[in-house]
């Protein structure tokens, strides 16, 4: 029950951290993408991840949207809604680029089995700024759906086989932008990490040991003290 505590007081410190970079990030100004990322190999493929410093960070970068390999993430689900994410390839003048995540869409009313209608993406230069996504874990190579590709996690890794230039290693998701971006999409909210309910379970797991031990040392006593029969069972007054 300690060592349970003690990884509960582990868990709660890690997603304190996360919490505590995701607000410094957002209080501070943006960031150059080049200077939070390293950029993908030359021969192509995908970059490096972001370090666990950089995620969550805050940048601005400028380029072109290919809309043409645009690709769905779907089954999203906001404020208790499922619907669809939008990922858009921000070209960049070096021939490189990086997913943005333009933000979420409802389902159509045909469910979550259709495309929505995608607002298109602004044609010629834009200027993003987006908060830097690690790759999320057990992610597939994007798949047919209803006449375009999609996919149910995102990572670049995965990603870059549907796209005919170097990625990298993150994706965006989209803050602000310039032009504006289409007010159908709601922006995807940075993930807070709920620590508090970590720091219950340190004090749920701790507050069990004590009462075991508390309860070992009460059944120990009453072991080597036993309660005297007569106090037990006294006898019956006689008439």
């Amino acid at each position: 029950m300690v060592g349970l505590g003690v990884w509960q007081l582990n868990r709660y410190h890690y997603r304190s951290d996360i919490n505590a970079r995701i607000d410094a990030a957002t209080q501070s100004p943006p960031r150059q993408l080049q200077a939070v990322l390293a950029p993908p190999p030359a021969g192509g493929g995908v970059g490096p991840g972001p370090t666990s410093a950089d995620a969550w960070s805050v940048v601005s970068v400028a380029g072109r949207y290919d809309a043409a390999h645009e690709i769905l993430a779907r089954v999203r689900s906001l404020d208790g809604d499922v619907g669809f994410e939008v990922i858009t390839p921000l070209l960049l003048p070096d021939g490189t680029a990086v997913l943005v995540d333009r933000g979420w869409l409802p389902a159509p009313e045909a469910g979550v089995t259709m495309a929505p209608d995608v607002p298109p993406a602004p044609a010629g230069d834009v200027v993003v700024v987006g908060r830097v996504h690690a790759p999320e874990s057990r992610s597939s190579v994007p798949e047919p759906f209803d006449g375009g590709l999609a996919v149910r996690r995102i990572d670049p890794a995965k990603l870059v086989e549907a796209v005919p230039y170097p990625l990298y290693g993150a994706y965006l998701t989209l803050e602000t932008q310039t032009p504006p971006a289409d007010p159908a999409f709601a922006t995807i909210p940075p993930d807070h990490q709920n620590a508090t309910l970590n720091a219950g379970y340190v004090v749920q797991w701790w507050a069990f040991a004590v009462l075991t031990l508390v309860g070992y040392g009460y059944l120990a006593y009453r072991h080597t003290h036993p309660v005297p029969v007569e106090v037990l069972a006294p006898q019956a007054s006689s008439r």
